[in-house]
């Protein structure tokens, strides 16, 4: 059986990823003012930076339409691929999830599944569909073994600016101005699919980065060992590299994979966000 499997932009994987693994996107749109742009296209974390310094407002992400979708869809269904298996950001962040089921709804053998993770939380679940489909697997089997493992997705972020946060309208001003007097960069957790505050750390990115990895995989469960992503918005070299090495040294993962986060992610975080994203250990 010929497997196509595809994801949102957010998904978030580097292009040696996307090709290794035979991944295709469907890109989320970005709108900069009246401009409306492509995530993964023609449209850069720079860009995201540049607009929000030179206005002071954050860009706004759009799903796409389920039309867009089907057409999608559709492509590799001609392409001679029997099935094709699409991963969405989670359905209580973005209107993507129920755009793609609409769609996949409209066609024989496509299935759309909500992670309820975003970014590479989500491409950890890809990542193992095309696994199980370079196995063999059929897709019905490949999206029920998929789905088994949602639970257990581990998303977590740490913010170095409330920046972002605040024009977003998750933060209130007089935080805000409090985070950055006294210098704490809060995690952003995902828990049964929505966004929520975790532990806020106290001191600069390069002095907490240690302290937020040791809290997050000593916390929540025991990490499935085969793979971890660590995903950024333009983080420090020393900063990825130092949670490289500990992730690598100390927690012995056998895949530590590095990736920036795309303009969608980025337009709601901003520069120097750095997360861990693995699998708790169970089926």
């Amino acid at each position: 059986m010929k497997i196509k499997i595809t994801g949102d932009s957010t998904l978030d994987l580097s292009k040696e990823l996307l090709e290794k693994y035979k991944i295709s996107l469907m890109p989320l749109e970005v709108s900069l003012g009246e401009d409306t742009f492509l995530d993964g296209v023609d449209i850069t974390r720079e860009d995201i930076y540049n607009y929000e310094k030179q206005t002071g407002k954050l860009p706004k992400t759009a799903a796409r339409s389920s039309y867009v979708y089907k057409e999608f869809f559709e492509s590799f269904l001609n392409q001679g691929y029997d099935a094709v298996i699409h991963f969405n950001i989670s359905s209580l962040l973005s209107a993507s999830h129920q755009s793609a089921s609409q769609a996949a709804n409209d066609l024989n053998n496509v299935y759309a599944i909500d992670t309820l993770a975003l970014s590479t939380g989500s491409s950890l679940l890809a990542l193992y569909a095309c696994e199980f489909a370079q196995e063999g697997k059929d897709a019905e089997e490949i999206v029920e073994l998929v789905k088994k493992r949602i639970p257990y997705v581990q998303t977590s972020f740490i913010i170095d600016t409330l920046n972002y946060l605040y024009k977003g309208g998750r933060c209130s001003k007089l935080q805000l101005l409090g985070a950055n007097l006294l210098k704490i960069k809060p995690t952003i957790l995902m828990k049964n699919g929505k966004l929520d505050v975790g532990k806020k750390f106290k001191g600069s990115m390069a002095k907490v980065i240690l302290d937020y990895v040791n809290h997050i995989l000593d916390s929540y469960n025991t990490p499935d060992l085969s793979r971890v992503f660590v995903t950024h918005t333009d983080a420090s070299d020393e900063v990825v590299q130092e949670v490289k090495n500990i992730l690598k040294e100390k927690y012995a993962f056998r895949e530590v994979l590095e990736t920036k986060a795309g303009a969608t992610v980025t337009s709601h975080c901003g520069k120097g966000t750095l997360g861990i994203l693995y699998l708790n250990d169970g089926q």
